[in-house]
């Protein structure tokens, strides 16, 4: 191989390996049971994620503090900013071309089928890895659940607001989306994302708190505000 088959044979074995990552997890879950398959993923991470990242730093030379890469720690704020946004704005683009890949081979109601149903597995997954990530207990309540969706990688490219606040009850608003905003900007009608938004909003609260519930305010294509594109309330 020439050199720059090397560098592309280099970056297909990293997403191999996140698939690999990924179907272990699924059979497991399959297996045991989601629950369980989450601990089993807890251990497995921890162990594999010092493994990389001693291996990584060794061959690109370079240092480590706490676990995390130096040349990383040593990025302005700023840049890094841009580089979490970045990396957010990646798995959207990649998440819309999963949809339109469907869409394209099988139609629209196969491609919102399979949205939603992702959405199912994918929402309790980022609420454990936020939660996880945030150390919080296993009822956080409705304080947890706020500060979790801040943590979401939405809130790096959306920008949403909290409403309405109670001891028992809030409505969240995303006031501007990013897939939204971008069908206004061509003219388009709002994309229909109310069957996703209640499998997404309703897992990721339920895996954050199972005492929190979930009602839709207005979602697309329900009529909306312009205020916000959609609004959510959680209560326990």
């Amino acid at each position: 191989m020439n050199k720059k088959e090397t560098v592309r044979l280099i970056i297909d074995y990293f997403q191999r390996s996140m698939m690999h990552h990924a179907m272990w997890f699924a059979e497991v879950a399959h297996q045991l049971g989601r629950e369980k398959a989450f601990e089993i993923m807890k251990t497995a991470s921890d162990r594999s994620y010092g493994i990389h990242m001693k291996r990584l730093a060794k061959i690109l030379d370079y240092d480590l503090e706490d676990g995390l890469p130096l040349p990383m720690l040593d990025l302005p704020e700023e840049k890094l900013e841009e580089l979490k946004k970045g990396v957010a704005v990646n798995w959207l683009a990649t998440d819309g071309v999963w949809f339109q890949a469907v869409e394209f081979s099988r139609g629209m109601n196969d491609a919102k089928r399979c949205n939603d149903s992702c959405w199912g597995q994918f929402s309790p997954f980022e609420a454990w890895s936020i939660k996880r990530f945030l150390g919080l207990p296993e009822n956080p309540g409705l304080e947890g659940l706020k500060r979790a969706l801040q943590y979401r990688l939405y809130a790096s490219i959306n920008e949403q607001s909290f409403h309405e606040e109670t001891g028992s009850s809030f409505v969240f608003h995303m006031d501007d989306c990013r897939v939204q905003s971008a069908r206004k900007r061509k003219g388009l009608d709002d994309y229909p994302c109310k069957s996703g938004g209640l499998v997404e909003y309703t897992t990721f609260a339920e895996n954050i708190d199972p005492r929190i519930r979930t009602k839709c305010i207005a979602c697309p294509p329900d009529p909306h505000p312009e205020e916000y594109y959609c609004a959510w309330r959680f209560w326990i």
